[in-house]
C-alpha cells in the first residue's frame, strides 16, 4: 500500500504535484481563512481530480467551519473520508484521525493541555496502525525553527507510547516537516508549507506493508 501524505496546504493545494499512490492523506489545514465554504468546495473538487483509490482527511486549526458547523462542513467534503475522532479500515489496515491540538492562539480545535487532551487521545483504538492527527506529539518534529521550543502534545506522546501504530502522520508545525523513525514507529510531519506560508515541501511517500 503506497501512502502519499500532505498537510497544511492552506488553500494552495493546486500548487502541489502529487506522486502516484493508493491512499492520499491530508493531515489538516487545507483551508486558509477557515470560514468560507468556497474553500472547502475547491479543495473537495481538487481531491476528486486526484487518481487515488482512497483519500483521507482530518481537520486542523485553520479549518474553522469543521468545528463551528461540523455536519455541514463534513458534508461538503464528499471526495474523501473525513475522520473526526473516528477510524476507517483499508485493506485490513486501521486508520484513525483526530483534529485536536494543545491550545494555539484563537483557532479551531483548541484544547487545554493535560487531562482534557488525555481524554481525547484515550479514544484512539489499540489496534490502530496509521494514526493521523493535526498536532505532532511532544518532542517529535514539533519545532518552529529547530532547535527551538517543542510545541507538540505531551499527552499524545504518552498515548502513542502505550499504543502500537506503525505510522503517525501529522502537520501543524511547518518548520519541522520531514520524517523520523523511532523503534518500529515512523513519524511523518507532512506540512507542505513552510513558516512563511509558501509551498516548500514535497508530498511524503511511504510504502506501507499491510
Amino acid at each position: 500500500m503506497r501512502i502519499v501524505a500532505i498537510s497544511d496546504t492552506h488553500g494552495s493545494h493546486r500548487s502541489l504535484t502529487l506522486p502516484d499512490g493508493d491512499v492520499l492523506i491530508h493531515a489538516g489545514d487545507f483551508m486558509l481563512s477557515g470560514k468560507d465554504a468556497r474553500e472547502i468546495f475547491d479543495f473537495n473538487a481538487w481531491l476528486g481530480e486526484q487518481p487515488f483509490k482512497h483519500r483521507i482527511c482530518v481537520a486542523g486549526n485553520h479549518d474553522i467551519l469543521f468545528e463551528s458547523d461540523p455536519i455541514v462542513a463534513a458534508g461538503f467534503l464528499s471526495n474523501a473520508t473525513y475522520l473526526m475522532d473516528s477510524s476507517v479500515e483499508i485493506c485490513g489496515v486501521k486508520f484513525y484521525g483526530s483534529p485536536w491540538q494543545p491550545r494555539f492562539m484563537d483557532w479551531a480545535f483548541n484544547v487545554d493541555r493535560g487531562v482534557p487532551l488525555r481524554k481525547i487521545w484515550a479514544k484512539i483504538p489499540e489496534d490502530v496502525k496509521v494514526l493521523i492527527t493535526h498536532t505532532p506529539p511532544y518532542g517529535i518534529l514539533d519545532e518552529l525553527r529547530p532547535p527551538s521550543e517543542h510545541l507538540g502534545c505531551e499527552e499524545l506522546a504518552t498515548a502513542i507510547g502505550r499504543l502500537s501504530p506503525k505510522m503517525h502522520i501529522f502537520g501543524h508545525i511547518h518548520g519541522s516537516a520531514g520524517t523520523l523513525s523511532i523503534g518500529d514507529k515512523r513519524f511523518i510531519n507532512a506540512a507542505s508549507m513552510n513558516e512563511a506560508y509558501r509551498i516548500a515541501n514535497d508530498p511524503i511517500v511511504v510504502d506501507f506493508d499491510a
